[in-house]
């Protein structure tokens, strides 16, 4: 399986070199977009960033720019590739969906403008220089971690614990540094809630019916997908054994809602998305970043799934609204 995922890998390689975007014949401006790592609801801000260039006049069918999108399937040498060869074309801006693609980025060009979304702040991205600064070509929409005790704050208020206390069971990537904060982050709010937290590490998607199996004989009460990329990857996954085991999940993000999670707080990811795209065409319009910035993300959701919420006899707020 290893030997067949390199071929991939290096068939992505080769096709990502074959088709050289064509900045200077085209006179359009050229966007490089660079995806981690493929997901359904990640996926959406891709919606989200194009949707937004179009309405502001730059569109592929009337020809006023060219995307390339390249998706690193999860591959770290593969991403590195991808960004390496949008630098080396010299495209006019990188459009970064996911905190890997934003750093890889961050960490190949100081002058090509970046516009991240389903990103992190600088400091929880660990690319703050010296002096405390975040990086000069970082803009985009970002996220913080003030909106996840909202998210996990209301379990306690809708389940009731089997034992003496809740128990809520998570998963997590260590090598991911939105992961690792969130869970620190929580684990700090539990203690308040009066809430244990049992958290074991998920390094790939493809562990993930063992780790999560491992939780779940732990005797949890619920489950918190929190925002971690390997979880989003493996969330069927999580979905279809928490389910077997009548455990219901939460989650800080909105997408995941859709996906089967009874209910969150968080990010809508098509207008994470969106809202990157936005200062993106405002840059193109001129080619110069003057009063563009890095920002939060505006528009969060309290959002939850009707047939999941029925499915564990949860009584949802009056002011969350059921998924589409």
């Amino acid at each position: 399986m290893k030997f067949i995922k390199y071929i991939s890998a290096a068939f992505l390689i080769v096709a990502i070199v074959s088709c050289k975007p064509k900045t200077k014949s085209m006179q359009v401006p050229v966007v490089g977009f660079v995806d981690a790592f493929e997901d359904a609801t990640i996926s959406q801000a891709r919606t989200g960033f194009t949707d937004a260039l179009k309405k502001n006049g730059f569109s592929e069918e009337k020809k006023t720019v060219q995307i390339e999108y390249s998706n690193a399937q999860g591959d770290i040498p593969t991403l590195t590739q991808i960004v390496n060869h949008f630098v080396s074309d010299n495209v006019d801006l990188l459009a970064t969906c996911t905190t890997l693609s934003t750093v890889t980025a961050l960490q190949k060009t100081k002058t090509i403008p970046v516009f991240a979304m389903v990103s992190p702040t600088p400091e929880r991205m660990k690319v703050l220089d010296a002096s405390g600064k975040g990086p000069a070509n970082l803009f985009g929409a970002l996220e913080e971690l003030n909106y996840i005790d909202t998210s996990f704050s209301i379990i306690p208020k809708l389940l009731k614990p089997k034992g003496a206390k809740l128990v809520i069971g998570m998963i997590y990537n260590q090598s991911e540094p939105q992961s690792a904060d969130a869970l620190d982050r929580i684990k700090s709010l539990a203690a308040k809630l009066n809430v244990e937290i049992i958290a074991l590490p998920l390094n790939t998607s493809a562990d993930a019916q063992l780790v999560t199996q491992s939780l779940l004989d732990k005797n949890i009460d619920a489950f918190f997908a929190n925002p971690d990329n390997t979880v989003f990857a493996s969330f069927e996954t999580i979905l279809k054994n928490c389910n077997q085991k009548n455990i219901p999940i939460f989650t800080s993000e909105a997408g995941l809602v859709k996906r089967g999670a009874v209910a969150a707080f968080g990010a809508d990811i098509y207008q994470w998305g969106y809202q990157a795209g936005e200062q993106a065409a405002q840059y193109l319009k001129t080619h110069k970043t003057d009063g563009i910035k890095a920002e939060m993300v505006k528009i969060r959701k309290r959002v939850y799934n009707p047939e999941a919420a029925k499915k564990y006899n949860i009584t949802i707020p009056s002011n969350f609204e059921a998924v589409k």
